[in-house]
């Protein structure tokens, strides 16, 4: 069997699920080079994923690593400037969202896509690659529901990780950025068009500490796409119950509910406080699948030269709708997004 090399740069928290997932649970791929600025994470690396060539210096890796490919998972104002240097060196690209921080960047990224046809470049919005995101895509193309008009999304963290939500508010680009990129990607990806305008709002009751930062703890806001269709999106910081991860899908004739209970596993537990339903406490853990078959896509892709699903291009379709939200937040307008 044919295995594609590769490197990743970045070994956080979700850059080691996706080191971990090539290393041993991608049969034709093989996990061959690391790089991170923390020393600790490349003894990890070595200790744990067998990775022997490891690196400190990006531009290193690119240049002496045995590698086919590289998977980018570091803060999200380095990815595109890492994403034209890896496709310059003649890498194919997996990168986590969001594409960049600025249009400009993206603008960047995609000059680099289009210099060289020849190679992969894909984007990691993993929701589409959840089985029930999936399916419900399935279902609205099959005409399940009829013409799709209404998407409402919730997206909430648990207030369990409330620190460092804190902890990295002033640098994370704004709460509509930092948490509602997935939401607008699916609502684009089940509408079939493009947002024209949006109207958003904050607020923060609990952690002063956000507003201190120039930002909120929760979030709303209203979309208009081309085609006449409105979305609705709820996002936050201080979910009492754990990670919650719901959507909506309206139309002419039906709806799509996504994970109205953002449920741990099916087992339900029944005692004096009532029926109790456990729920899941982070993204790694409800979207642990979603992570692991994106990047099996990216393989597939490269080994067998398909498209993937997810280009460069919804990449900076979502990040102008996120700074026209952030932007409608800061000023209290409706804002048109061209």
């Amino acid at each position: 069997m044919k295995k594609l090399r590769m490197g990743i740069l970045g070994l956080g928290r979700l850059g080691y699920i996706h080191a971990s997932n090539i290393a041993y649970k991608i049969p034709n791929a093989t996990l061959t080079a690391a790089c991170s600025l923390v020393p600790e994470e490349l003894e990890r690396a070595k200790a744990e994923l067998g990775v022997t060539d490891v690196y400190s210096d990006y531009r290193q890796m690119l240049a002496q690593a045995d590698i086919d490919a590289v998977a980018i998972i570091t803060p999200s104002g380095d990815h595109c400037w890492q994403i034209e240097a890896a496709l310059d060196a003649g890498k194919h690209v997996f990168c986590e969202k969001p594409l960049g921080t600025t249009v400009d960047q993206c603008r960047l990224a995609e000059a680099a896509v289009e210099r060289h046809p020849e190679l992969t470049f894909m984007l990691g919005f993993m929701r589409r690659y959840d089985k029930s995101y999936a399916y419900a895509k399935q279902k609205i193309d099959a005409g399940a529901i009829g013409t799709p008009y209404l998407v409402k999304a919730t997206g909430v963290d648990p207030e369990g990780l409330i620190q460092n939500a804190i902890r990295i508010s002033g640098g994370s680009g704004g709460i509509f950025l930092d948490l509602g990129i997935h939401d607008m990607d699916l609502m684009r990806w089940y509408l079939g068009s493009e947002a024209v305008e949006v109207h958003a709002l904050g607020a923060t009751f609990r952690h002063p500490e956000f507003r201190a930062a120039g930002d909120d703890e929760t979030g709303a806001a209203m979309y208009r796409f081309a085609n006449g269709a409105v979305g609705m999106m709820h996002i936050g910081r201080i979910g009492p119950h754990g990670y919650h991860v719901e959507t909506e899908i309206v139309g002419t004739e039906g709806i799509i509910r996504i994970s109205a209970v953002p449920e741990k596993n099916l087992a339900q537990l029944y005692n004096a406080g009532g029926v109790c339903t456990e729920c899941v406490q982070s993204f790694q853990e409800r979207f642990a699948d979603a992570y692991l078959a994106e990047v099996k896509q990216f393989v597939e892709c490269v080994l067998e030269g398909k498209k993937p699903g997810v280009t460069v291009y919804d990449g900076t379709a979502s990040t102008k709708m996120g700074f026209a939200t952030m932007e409608s937040w800061r000023t209290g307008r409706i804002v048109k997004i061209e």
